[in-house]
């Protein structure tokens, strides 16, 4: 805890510096007199070629701007970024995400968008339904346009599948409830197996030594849980917040929430899902492509990766179906902002409007990694992952059925997560019951007295 509170103070301490050294959120007026030089980022290099793509025809089409493209790893492109707002030397646009919005927004750190979408006739209905609104502030301004969305998904082995005896039809028809988990917690033992060939439903099976685990764990989730247990959490009509977005008041102390928690425990104490403390540094995909565990819950930014492990017969289901009769999703957005200390708002302006339009989310979806903002490059990116042989309907159905939640939005997110992810380590350790959840709940609300 003392680490937790350790970050959470040096957070504070870098939104006031932030603060301090942004020159406020002002319009981006036009893009009409473009030129010069843009500096843009990314994290994900699944996407960079797309990028690239867009950048380069950007340049063809408007010759008086260069598009420069960073790409960096998750974790450190944070980190990069922080400190460049702070130097001042940070990116003109960079691809930004809901779960740091709030803070940029409260810390003047974003270029609002609002007289240049209205001067340059940019089209916010032409975006799957409810993105566009993602990006508006508490101040009623725009600070980013959509770029793509994303839900979760189960990622299988299907020769796992096919040896414990589990159809496709089935897994695509689990239930899940809090109390004994359902036909999801009985496909997850079945499909464990032990370094002795014992099934985890087996007489005699060894949950200490353990070969194949029928789940695999990418985490406790910290405060947000988007592919580790918020698609549970949304079936039992639980949310994080009592609003979103921009909700003041956070939920973990609520029973439903913390039966889930309690649940997925369960699991690892049955020998059916890793410890926790044998995932640090691990990548889930990477265990579940060398064949030790048979199903992921992951987003569908992840699908190129499964997909392109060799030797793996790899099938997607639906999230199970909850105690409500629904399945449920966090349905999340990206979209590229503009840094208020920007020294070209034209020319970023321009990049931000294309990288938003169908001339660059076309090249997008026909590189089959993500799905567009905008809905008609969602379908072709589905008719692309589609002639990869690679069904997405997963992904897709429950944006159609309406089954999704919006990531949570708030202020103070940072100081959020820095209080949940050891509160939620500490759960999924053993070290503490899911009741001390409330705990680490009041804490988190106190930062919005």
């Amino acid at each position: 805890m003392k680490k937790a509170l350790g970050a959470v103070a040096l957070a504070a301490a870098a939104a006031l510096a932030l603060s301090a050294c942004s020159g406020g959120s002002n319009q981006a007026s036009s893009s009409g007199d473009a030129k010069g030089e843009v500096s843009y980022w990314l994290w994900d290099a699944n996407q960079l070629p797309a990028y690239q793509q867009c950048a380069d025809d950007f340049h063809k089409a408007n010759p008086n701007v260069t598009v420069k493209i960073t790409q960096t790893g998750w974790d450190d492109y944070w980190t990069n970024l922080t400190n460049g707002f702070v130097a001042g030397n940070g990116p003109d646009v960079f691809t930004d995400h809901l779960s740091k919005f709030g803070d940029f927004v409260k810390n003047n750190q974003l270029l609002a968008l609002d007289d240049a979408v209205k001067n340059d006739g940019v089209d916010l209905n032409q975006y799957n339904k409810g993105l566009a609104d993602l990006w508006v502030g508490k101040d009623s301004k725009r600070y980013g346009l959509p770029k793509d969305w994303d839900t979760i998904s189960l990622f299988y082995n299907k020769d796992m599948m096919a040896k414990a005896g589990l159809s496709a039809e089935q897994m695509g028809s689990l239930a899940w409830n809090p109390q004994d988990g359902g036909s999801f917690e009985k496909a997850i033992a079945h499909l464990t197996v032990d370094k002795n060939g014992k099934r985890g439903d087996e007489a005699g099976f060894d949950k200490n030594n353990v070969a194949v685990y029928g789940l695999g764990l990418n985490g406790s989730g910290a405060a947000s849980g988007q592919t580790e247990w918020s698609w549970l959490t949304g079936t039992t009509g639980w949310t994080h917040t009592d609003k979103n977005p921009w909700g003041t008041h956070y939920n973990y102390d609520g029973k439903k929430f913390q039966d889930t928690i309690a649940w997925f425990h369960g699991l690892i104490d049955k020998g059916y899902t890793p410890k926790l403390e044998t995932t640090v540094g691990a990548s889930m995909a990477d265990t579940f492509a060398a064949g030790k565990a048979a199903i992921n819950a992951n987003g569908s930014w992840m699908i190129g990766q499964y997909f392109g492990y060799k030797g793996i017969n790899v099938g997607l289901a639906p999230t199970p179906i909850g105690p409500g009769g629904k399945r449920s999703s966090m349905y999340n957005g990206l979209a590229d902002s503009i840094n208020a200390g920007t020294k070209n708002p034209a020319a970023a302006a321009k990049w931000v409007e294309y990288l938003a339009s169908s001339a660059c989310q076309d090249v997008v979806a026909s590189k089959a990694v993500v799905f567009p903002a905008i809905s008609e490059a969602a379908d072709k990116a589905a008719a692309a992952f589609k002639a990869k042989g690679v069904d997405v309907t997963s992904f897709t159905q429950q944006v159609k059925d309406g089954t999704t939640f919006l990531f949570p939005i708030t202020e103070n997110a940072a100081k959020v997560d820095g209080i949940m992810k050891p509160a939620m380590d500490a759960v999924y350790s053993g070290k503490s019951p899911a009741s001390s959840l409330s705990d680490a709940n009041s804490q988190v609300n106190a930062l919005f007295q």
